[in-house]
């Protein structure tokens, strides 16, 4: 099925290239939409049934296990496809060990969160439970193969038509334990299940869509070729998942669940915007690949045009919800969460350099600077943590909507004005800051 509409494609049909990346963008675009809708509705609904306290202990959770997810990707995503499209008929090799890696970090991810959470909360068997079952999540991961394989094909719809099936059914679940009271377990096994239903499908559907699975295969050397390139990745994805999460962590421990629950209702209103940048470039990237072949001139003025977007894009997203924030809480959460309209206000303005700094990695990943990611993001994690010590004893959620944003801005625009090979880059995002410019100046082909 093609979703580009009809007027559209009418007039874009002698370039199968655009037709192929826009029908890409428009499956990712369909899969977010629906995720990010009915989720929106089903969490907010599982939000006001658990109330503050119980959604902060859940959402904790969900942080903490997020921390270690880096550890189960081993950052192939990004070399994986990269491979897979400079080097199709290797697919069956590259796949295959990226497959038994993932699922070796998957294990190792797996104890390291059993034994950090008996660490960090001795006395909590409730939270300890959770984050075990929730955990279990990281064991599927090599499944994402199959994810990888469709993504450098440009055929996203595969995966769509998967992950959509198993959560609009269970949504349905979920919403089956509210009417019925259920308790908090309940809802966190039923987030794993949905994780091993989604895995398990995703590998039927790569056996028949993509390399057969038999005919995969692993190779040692592949494995370590795999690993030299992917390490600064995996440990820049630890650093980014740090900044990114480790603010819902440090409140639970040094305010309480309670105050989790209100930075986490205002999270899910700002972060919903987050898969905009992530489907755009994921269906650039090839193409941004073939024009750096082609012309460096045209391979930077790629980027510029990709930078114009995501601001543009980001900052006309956090106006209109500043605007709206205590309506958006109002409306979905209720009273009891009324404290995070002014988290909402700070946290969403984080957008526009989460936005630049997808767009960024790309560039890095294409020149090979995934050392330099790798300082960046360390900065801007070792940037959050400091600042969450010191802002959430005084500011609480507040503080930690600040520390989120100042170290965004730091890990995704500030640091590249310290290396030389990233500095024109820091230029590049500066322009896109020129709102005028960015709407309006056409930069040639």
């Amino acid at each position: 099925m093609n979703l580009i509409p009809g007027f559209i494609h009418r007039r874009i049909a002698h370039r199968p290239n655009l037709v192929k990346i826009l029908d890409n963008i428009g499956w990712l675009f369909l899969d977010k939409v629906l995720r990010m809708g009915v989720g929106l509705l089903v969490g907010v609904w599982i939000a006001r049934y658990l109330g503050p306290e119980q959604f902060g202990l859940l959402n904790f959770a969900l942080a903490f296990t997020g921390l270690f997810a880096a550890i189960s990707g081993m950052g192939l995503q990004g070399i994986v496809v990269r491979d897979l499209v400079r080097d199709p008929d290797g697919a069956p090799l590259t796949l295959g060990t990226a497959g038994v890696l993932m699922l070796i970090g998957g294990f190792v991810s797996y104890l390291l969160i059993l034994v950090t959470i008996a660490y960090l909360r001795p006395d909590d068997p409730l939270a300890r439970t959770i984050v075990a079952i929730l955990g279990a999540m990281q064991l599927f991961r090599a499944s994402e193969i199959a994810v990888y394989w469709f993504e450098s094909q440009v055929q996203s719809k595969y995966t769509v038509w998967v992950q959509n099936g198993a959560f609009l059914v269970f949504a349905a679940v979920k919403v089956a334990l509210i009417l019925s009271h259920a308790p908090l377990t309940a809802f966190v096994w039923a987030t794993l299940a949905e994780a091993a239903v989604v895995a398990a499908v995703l590998l039927i559907v790569l056996g028949r869509r993509g390399p057969a699975r038999k005919k995969l295969r692993i190779n040692a050397e592949r494995a370590k070729t795999l690993l030299r390139d992917a390490w600064p990745l995996m440990l820049s994805g630890m650093a980014i998942t740090i900044y990114m999460k480790i603010d819902q962590i440090m409140l639970g421990q040094m305010v309480g669940d309670e105050e989790v629950g209100i930075y986490s209702a205002a999270v899910r209103i700002s972060e919903i915007w987050y898969f905009i940048p992530l489907i755009i470039t994921s269906s650039i990237f090839p193409t941004i690949i073939e024009a750096k072949k082609r012309s460096e001139v045209e391979y930077n003025n790629r980027m510029q045009r990709l930078y114009d977007l995501m601001i543009v894009t980001s900052v006309g997203i956090a106006l209109l919800t500043t605007a709206l924030a205590s309506r958006l809480i109002g409306i979905l959460f209720g009273v009891n969460y009324a404290a995070a309209a002014d988290v909402l206000v700070i946290h969403v303005w984080a957008a526009v350099f989460v936005f630049i700094g997808v767009a960024g990695s790309k560039w890095m990943l294409i020149e090979g600077c995934t050392s330099l990611n790798l300082h960046r993001t360390v900065l801007g994690a070792v940037s959050n943590v400091v600042l969450n010590i010191l802002l959430i004893p005084y500011f609480k959620s507040q503080g930690a909507a600040v520390a989120t944003l100042l170290s965004y801005a730091v890990a995704a625009f500030l640091a590249d004005f310290f290396y030389n090979k990233t500095r024109d880059m820091f230029y590049m995002k500066l322009r896109s800051f020129n709102l005028y410019r960015a709407l309006f100046y056409r930069l040639p082909a």
